[in-house]
């Protein structure tokens, strides 16, 4: 199945940003406004999501987010996934925030 894929540089303003990076990775460092549903928890947390306009859906590199965005489409959402992930997020300059008092970082 294809799928729509961007780089992180290409994310509108005001985007749903859907992290989708275990509790740690997040903690790390995360795109600020971003919302984070772990992958290992997605079905149990799909009401979660918002159900209207686009997901984009990031992890760190962009395999758990290209899955993420597949299994998406093909259960009705329109996800768009950030090809490169937080590692290209973070290489493209892009703002992180972490939660905690260090330094963000992408784990």
């Amino acid at each position: 199945m294809e799928f729509e894929s961007i780089a992180p540089n290409e994310v509108p303003e005001g985007a749903q940003l859907i992290d989708v990076r275990e509790q740690s990775e997040w903690d790390a460092g995360h795109a600020p406004g971003a919302q984070h549903l772990p992958a290992s928890s997605l079905l149990e947390k799909l009401g979660e999501l918002p159900e209207d306009g686009d997901l984009y859906i990031v992890c760190r590199s962009g395999g758990r987010s290209a899955q993420v965005t597949q299994w998406l489409n093909g259960n009705g959402y329109d996800a768009i996934n950030v090809r490169g992930g937080m590692d290209q997020w973070f290489e493209s300059g892009l703002p992180l925030e972490a939660d905690g008092d260090h330094e963000p970082f992408v784990l």
